[in-house]
């Protein structure tokens, strides 16, 4: 008798197992998180690539695109990869997104049909340090309020629709490593405030082929990148403040502005690799100090103002592709690899 009340309390307990699968015992998609992510689903129109995203399987494996969950329980949705996701047609970036408080990583690029603006719920991602919507259609301001996610560490808004000014306040994040902002329409001036980030470990400022214009603020000469890129605007004023013997940038492109400033009187940091001046109104000399940069590649002083000799030795003479069309067009530049000063 005892023996038959046993087996009949242990009955429910072995059909509960046998119903709950090992897949279900295993996963580790919190349920909440896995409803975001098929109403992200939905939200983008049900892309094919996402045919694995289904609500019998863990999230935290689906593939095609990157749902990477964090490795310690509990478990969280940490980053979202989403890129070249066949949209049916025009779709604003999903609202859903911003109910996966614990990503920390997101991504969302090659979509042409990707569009409207950065919503201002992306504030609910307080632990987001990297934030990639880059080769999109993506439109409207930058928002302000990015400055209020303190983990930030690298911004990749490149080659969007964007508009309006640049925000004031990205400067004042912390931990900010990495700003790429270039191929937009973004106007207006740069704000003093990008010459005093407050995170000193900024190493990457992008912010070419937009529709910036005014002169460069003298601030500037407080910002120290090893990769600094205005290249391609409406800028004016004094670029010289962008250089400094002390300072640590490698790789520096101002092509295509308007700046104006003697060449002559520049000192150049000695860690530069890369130097693109082409196409504005600097005048002057070029100076000596060039033949010291051991490290330079590539440079490019071609159709400016420029006058007299080009300086001899180091890497401007006989280093490809540093060649006479480096120095192209100019006023009275002469000299090896130009022809010979009269």
């Amino acid at each position: 008798m005892a023996t038959t009340n046993i087996s009949m309390f242990l009955l429910p307990i072995v059909l509960l197992l046998i119903w709950v699968s090992p897949a279900a015992l295993s996963e580790k998609c919190s349920p909440h998180e896995k409803k975001a992510l098929l109403q992200i689903k939905q939200e983008l129109g049900n892309p094919s690539k996402l045919s694995s995203w289904n609500a019998s399987t863990d999230c935290c494996s689906w593939d095609t695109v990157q749902v990477g969950c964090s490795n310690t329980k509990p478990y969280h949705v940490s980053q979202l990869e989403l890129y070249g996701l066949d949209l049916p047609g025009p779709v604003n970036i999903p609202p859903s997104i911003f109910n996966l408080l614990d990503l920390e990583e997101l991504s969302l690029f090659e979509m042409p049909n990707l569009t409207g603006p950065i919503p201002s719920q992306i504030t609910n991602l307080k632990k987001l340090s990297i934030l990639y919507i880059f080769s999109t259609s993506v439109s409207g301001p930058i928002p302000e309020s990015l400055a209020q996610i303190k983990t930030l560490w690298s911004i990749n808004l490149a080659g969007n629709n964007l508009s309006g000014t640049l925000p004031p306040s990205l400067p004042s994040l912390p931990t900010i490593n990495v700003i790429f902002l270039d191929s937009n329409r973004i106007s207006g001036p740069i704000p003093d405030s990008y010459g005093s980030f407050t995170s000193k470990k900024l190493v990457t400022l992008t912010l070419s082929h937009n529709l910036l214009s005014g002169k460069i603020p003298a601030s500037l000469k407080g910002l120290d990148v090893y990769f600094l890129d205005l290249s391609w605007n409406r800028l004016e004023g004094d670029g010289s403040v962008l250089f400094g013997a002390e300072k640590s940038t490698e790789d520096i492109r101002l092509a295509g502005n308007l700046f104006s400033f003697d060449i002559g009187k520049v000192e150049f940091g000695r860690n530069i690799s890369r130097l693109n001046l082409k196409h504005n109104r600097i005048y002057g000399k070029l100076p000596e100090g060039l033949t010291k940069l051991q490290h330079l590649t590539r440079l490019n002083v071609s159709y400016n103002q420029l006058c007299g000799p080009i300086p001899q030795g180091g890497r401007l003479q006989g280093y490809f592709p540093i060649d006479a069309s480096s120095f192209a067009s100019n006023k009275c530049l002469c000299g090896p690899p130009l022809p010979p000063c009269k």
